[in-house]
């Protein structure tokens, strides 16, 4: 199978590798020895990463990188920006007349924000949290959709060397305080109301309750939407706050900082308890992002090559993926942002918008959950009805595994739109690292459903029980060699112990990173789900994304969940939770299609022992399924312990898995449950 050929421009790995040989007389006759080099040679790799990208400091540092995880440090002495990063583009996006910020909100009103805007606005918002007392590491909340007062308000925190943390009006309070509460917020950055599935909602209560329930707030910015059922006092208008157009916001410089210094706290999904704070730093987050353009192949939307390039991950701000996408603006490029639903209304399902919007404003480069992507196929969307796609060349996924049957059909979508040469980026990662560690590669041969390859400068591997790596078998993913954007610490985490427990517990210095991982061959590489939540059958292990991918591609099959009950003798009970299409009955003959299914694709063994047809899969509001929670329930654990339906796409489908629970508990028989 031939490497796809991008349409209008030169891969920018390529443009990497043709450096180095240049610059560095390293030449490279693969892909696969260049990661190689990358993951054997650390100082090396980053050191060029940091020349490569223009990277500056005004001191020097000592060394690339020193230690072993978890305590590795990168760049000692050098002092960076996140925010004077991004800005190093804007005289020349400024210049050739590229935004660098196109949003759409679902009612359909658009903002377009030049780089020389950009630059002011967060300028005249850093000066304001400034003279509100908001100093280098003092923490700044936001409880925001994605719009671009976000990408502001976290690019005027890092100005300050402030330290940012957001998470999504669609999280219910109890939630959200889980997380601000650990971080004792400064300043609060909120919305008073939101509009979503076609519905407007008040968030001024839920402000107000947030404010209250954070003593250390000192400072409430908030973004009037028309959507507030009521007045909140004692306030900062966002809209004034960014509106200085002065000399002092024309001379504002982001002030430079330690490289380690803290950026940003993300969080886990905090499902099973309370959820970790992850910090990460600027510099570690700017080198990812970097690399990560290379297997992105994203360039500058000013720059010959690339020019025009306009990136979209549709994302809730409480999903990495949101910083992700933000990132976008490191290297120069359009960031293009949508707020709303991506599958219309309850009542009125529709899986267009998102790629209308594409259409509306040139995309070129459209990401999206796993999720999604199943559900366009589902629900049956056919893209040539839509006009305008033919500017799109590449598809990312993430979230979840994608299955091969579904990137077939995309491709096939846009084969029908004459782009026959639509190049999928699928990336896993996560949270923890705000980064890839398997991604994509524009000259390797498509893999549909499966990581192209391993990322550059991430020493991963796939080992056994006993930590021996693994070529064509499924093992734990790992990593051996530090990454940058590896946490600094978990904040409350005073002696580490919790962050060395999360990653470190099984192999001391080894990353675990807690999925399935299977590394072949050629390179590529495949994740068949939480390891946490795998299914041994009899000695036989299977990653539930390999069972999903086999039983989703019935037509009459929604989506499903499995759970493993083991009795603790050795036995165990497999249960199969389907949501069916619209007008489908499972039956004997639906049950024994979904059985087939599995026998045929992966072994008799994970042939499930009861199917259970279920209204809804709980899924966390980035889109992954709750296995390992939902499993809990059925082996009897308290909710409170296992589950948080505030951090929950769709909460009110726990009460039915509870009751469902309970009588599995009370009767241990499948009938009970059916």
């Amino acid at each position: 199978m031939r490497p796809i050929e991008q349409s209008g421009n030169v891969p920018q790995i390529k443009l990497y590798r043709e450096w180095l040989y240049r610059e560095q007389g390293l030449k490279f006759d693969d892909y696969e020895s260049m990661w190689e080099w990358s993951t054997t040679d650390l100082s090396a790799f980053w050191q060029s990463v940091w020349t490569y990208h223009g990277m500056e400091s005004p001191t020097p540092f000592e060394s690339v990188v020193t230690g072993t995880m978890p305590s590795a440090s990168w760049f000692q002495g050098a002092q960076v920006n996140y925010a004077r990063q991004v800005f190093r583009h804007a005289e020349q996006g400024g210049a050739a007349g590229q935004p660098a910020i196109v949003a759409e909100n679902e009612r359909g009103q658009v903002v377009e924000l030049s780089w020389s805007e950009l630059r002011r606005r967060t300028a005249s918002l850093a000066l304001e949290l400034r003279d509100q007392g908001i100093e280098r590491g003092d923490r700044v909340a936001a409880y925001l959709p994605n719009i671009p007062e976000a990408v502001i308000a976290m690019l005027a925190c890092a100005s300050l060397g402030a330290i940012w943390t957001m998470c999504s009006p669609d999280m219910g309070t109890p939630a959200v305080l889980d997380r601000f509460r650990q971080v004792a917020p400064k300043a609060l950055i909120a919305v008073d109301g939101v509009y979503y599935g076609g519905r407007q909602m008040d968030r001024a209560s839920t402000v107000s309750d947030i404010r209250d329930a954070l003593p250390s707030v000192t400072s409430l910015f908030l973004i009037e939407t028309g959507y507030g059922a009521t007045a909140l006092d004692g306030i900062t208008d966002f809209g004034a706050a960014q509106s200085r157009d002065d000399a002092e916001t024309a001379a504002f410089e982001p002030e430079w900082l330690p490289f380690d210094h803290p950026l940003w706290i993300l969080y886990s999904s905090g499902t099973t308890g309370l959820p970790k704070a992850i910090v990460h730093g600027h510099g570690g987050i700017i080198m990812a992002t970097c690399a990560g353009a290379l297997h992105f192949d994203l360039g500058p939307s000013y720059a010959p090559n690339s020019f025009g390039e306009r990136f979209h991950w549709y994302s809730a701000t409480g999903w990495v993926m949101w910083n992700i996408q933000a990132g976008g603006l490191l290297t120069g490029t359009t960031i293009c942002l949508y707020d709303g639903s991506p599958g219309g209304t309850k009542s009125e399902p529709d899986w267009s918008p998102l790629w209308s919007f594409a259409a509306r404003h040139g995309i070129t480069w459209f990401g999206a959950g796993a999720a999604f992507f199943s559900s366009c196929r589902k629900g049956g969307l056919d893209l040539t009805k839509i006009g305008g796609l033919n500017t799109i060349r590449a598809l990312g996924s993430t979230g979840s595994p994608l299955p091969p049957d579904v990137q077939r059909w995309g491709t096939e979508q846009f084969a029908r739109l004459d782009q026959d040469r639509v190049w999928w980026c699928n990336i896993s990662g996560g949270t923890d690292i705000a980064a890839a560690f398997l991604a994509g590669n524009p000259e390797l041969p498509p893999t549909p459903g499966r990581l192209q390859c391993r990322h550059l400068g991430s020493a991963v591997q796939s080992w056994d029980e006993e930590g021996r790596p693994l070529i064509g078998e499924v093992g734990e993913l790992v990593c051996v060699q530090p990454f940058p954007s590896m946490p600094l610490f978990f904040w409350g985490d005073e002696d580490g112990e919790r962050y060395r427990s999360s990653y470190f517990s099984k192999w001391p210095d080894i990353w675990r990173h807690g999925d399935w991982l299977q590394i072949d061959a050629d390179g590529s590489c495949s994740i068949s789900g939480r390891s946490d939540a795998t299914i041994n059958r009899h000695g036989l292990r299977m990653g539930t994304a390999d069972i999903y991918a086999a039983v989703e591609r019935l037509p009459e099959i929604a989506e499903s969940l499995v759970i493993d009950l083991e009795d603790g003798e050795g036995g165990s009970q497999l249960l199969m939770f389907v949501v069916l299409r619209e007008a489908e009955i499972l039956d004997q003959a639906l049950e024994g299609a979904i059985a087939r299914a599995i026998r045929s694709s992966l072994s008799p063994r994970f042939v499930p022992d009861a199917f259970v047809n279920a209204p809804a899969i709980p899924r966390t509001l980035s889109g992954k399924k709750q296995e390992l929670p939902i499993k809990r329930l059925f082996q009897g654990w308290a909710m409170e312990k296992v589950i948080n339906p505030d951090v929950l796409k769709n909460p009110e489908v726990i009460p039915w898995y509870l009751a469902r629970a309970r009588a599995w508990q009370e009767q241990s028989t499948q009938s009970t449950i059916a």
